[in-house]
Formats: C-alpha cells, structure tokens, sequence
C-alpha cells in the first residue's frame, strides 16, 4: 500500500468497506455470513483512478477479516486476482471457496 494511504481509516457502512480520499471513495461491497465475509464487488470513484486507493481498500479489508477471525470468500474479480498475486493472504480464505485451488 502507498504510504498516503496507510493512515486513512477503514469504514465499514452499510454493506461495504471504505475508504475516503479528498472527499472521494475506494469500497469494496461485501455480505457476511456468520464466520465469512464474501466480497463481491471494488470500485473507486473515477477520481481514483490509478492512484492505489482500489489496492488500499482491499489490504484495509483484508486485514480487517484476519483481524476479526473471519474466513474469506473473494468472489470479486479484483480481490481475486489481488490475492493470486500475494498468496500470503490466502491464508484467510475459507478452503471450501469453490476457486481455493486456483489461488
């Protein structure tokens, strides 16, 4: 993560996680099932665009469900290929996810 990102705080509203920059969004949508949280969506507003905050919210959210005890489901294209590219997080991911091995 960019280190501008590091102190800005994780939201956690409604039925996402996010983070806000200069009055703009990062979020990832989520539903929490028990001991699960499935992400299903990131999106950044397009003043976001290619400045790292997508990647922030996802290691803020990551970090979140380890910190909480949470298993993860990373249905959400991004977060999927975030976590094939740092396989130390699949560590939180619930080893029934139906693409566990193509992690």
């Amino acid at each position: 993560m960019k280190p501008e990102f590091e102190n800005i705080p994780l939201v956690k509203a409604g039925k996402r996680f996010e983070i806000e920059i200069n009055g703009h969004f990062a979020f990832i949508d989520y539903r929490e099932m028990g001991h699960q949280i499935a992400l299903v969506h990131t999106e950044t507003d397009p003043e976001l665009a290619g400045t790292g905050a997508a990647t922030a919210v996802v290691e803020k959210t990551l970090a979140y469900i380890e910190e909480n005890g949470k298993k993860l489901l990373p249905f959400c294209p991004y977060v999927f290929a975030y976590i094939k590219k740092h396989p130390e997080w699949k560590r939180i991911v619930d080893e029934r996810f139906e693409g566990y091995d193509k992690l």
